[in-house]
């Protein structure tokens, strides 16, 4: 009899705890949805005072591997998932749960959920509600007119003619996946003397261990929040990956938007003095805007796609046949969850927020006079 009172004492007592951890859980993640509603607070405190030191902080401690170690955390959680469904299923089956390790089960499952949504927003997720790179450099991104789109897409077209004839003409190839990152990695230590608010130091961009199937789900790179490294998917089209690579970077630097991280990239594909940063980051620029422009009008649009260079026409065919290549029933579905996900985190566009880039791009002209 002692005995069994003892183990319920040690039961109902675990109970309490578990229950008190749930609690605890729950506070710190309203308190961070409740700091996260200032932007401005955001960006003073968090985005420019504790998130670079911190993410200098998970570079250094795992850019130096040659392996990424998200990848390798992305994929033990999944094989563990699918051991625990599994496991789920067969005792399910055999009638071997009862009601009370269903509701254990799901408390637990509450609370890793909450962990991770705390690490995550700790670690980079606050980001989302910052006032970003157009407040600091002083952009109206609000509005813009059809023929502002006209014109940047005319500019566009002539950048990326200009910088693939360069290419031409110089025979220059494509470089191997260590030397992109390291051109990358001078790019924006070029784009931080111009702007201190880039600096990007350690390097911790590496290639995907998923890149064959980011192939089937249509992405071509991905920043893991929790170990601070830069994926890039290199069995895209070669002259993609300039761009995804330093897009990469940007989110790694704390601009968490879609359409912000393609304007920092921009930035600094723009201040290097290499045409093939340029020729990837004007490419894809031109294809934003111009999707933005067909939506106003279609005709202009194909208009301004008919004077892309030739070599440009060959490059995008080679994309179109790329994606053709890779196209599944899953990837849809799979655009669809991501978009979700980006009109949970302050992107009501979904997966079409990348477009908006095209705002900043505008703004810039109309400030500077050149893109």
């Amino acid at each position: 009899m002692p005995y069994l009172l003892l183990t319920n004492f040690e039961a109902v007592m675990k109970l309490r705890k578990s229950h008190v951890f749930t609690l605890v859980l729950v506070v710190i993640a309203a308190v961070i949805h409740i700091y996260s509603n200032d932007s401005t607070r955001v960006e003073n405190q968090y985005s420019v005072v504790f998130y670079p030191g911190f993410s200098r902080f998970l570079r250094y401690l795992f850019g130096w591997l040659p392996f990424s170690v998200g990848d390798v955390l992305y994929g033990g959680l999944i094989v563990w998932i699918i051991w625990k469904f599994k496991s789920g299923v067969k005792a399910l089956y055999k009638k071997q749960v009862i009601r009370r390790q269903i509701v254990d089960k799901t408390a637990k499952a509450i609370r890793m959920l909450l962990v991770v949504y705390i690490l995550f927003n700790l670690f980079w997720g606050i980001n989302y509600n910052r006032q970003g790179i157009a407040e600091q450099l002083q952009l109206n991104t609000d509005k813009y007119s059809l023929e502002d789109l006209k014109t940047i897409n005319g500019l566009l077209v002539d950048k990326t003619n200009k910088a693939r004839q360069y290419l031409l003409e110089r025979e220059d190839t494509y470089p191997s996946k260590t030397a992109l990152f390291s051109k990358v990695s001078e790019a924006y230590r070029e784009a931080a003397q111009v702007y201190p608010f880039l600096q990007y130091q350690p390097v911790s961009v590496k290639p995907s261990l998923f890149s064959w199937l980011g192939n089937y789900l249509g992405f071509t790179g991905y920043y893991n929040p929790f170990t601070g490294e830069a994926q890039v998917n290199t069995l895209v089209p070669k002259f993609l990956q300039p761009f995804t690579t330093c897009h990469e970077v940007a989110h790694q630097l704390g601009y968490a938007k879609e359409m912000e991280a393609n304007f920092v990239a921009y930035l600094a594909a723009k201040t290097s003095t290499d045409t093939l940063l340029h020729y990837s980051v004007y490419l894809d620029l031109f294809m934003y805007s111009n999707r933005n422009l067909f939506n106003m009008d279609s005709t202009a649009a194909v208009q301004s796609r008919h004077r892309l260079s030739s070599a440009v026409q060959s490059d995008l065919q080679e994309w179109k046949r790329f994606n053709e290549r890779y196209r599944n029933p899953v990837e849809p579905i799979f655009k669809w969850g991501y978009g979700l996900y980006l009109e949970r985190n302050q992107q009501p566009r979904g997966v079409f927020s990348y477009d908006e880039v095209t705002a900043f791009v505008i703004a810039w002209y109309k400030k500077y006079g050149d893109i």
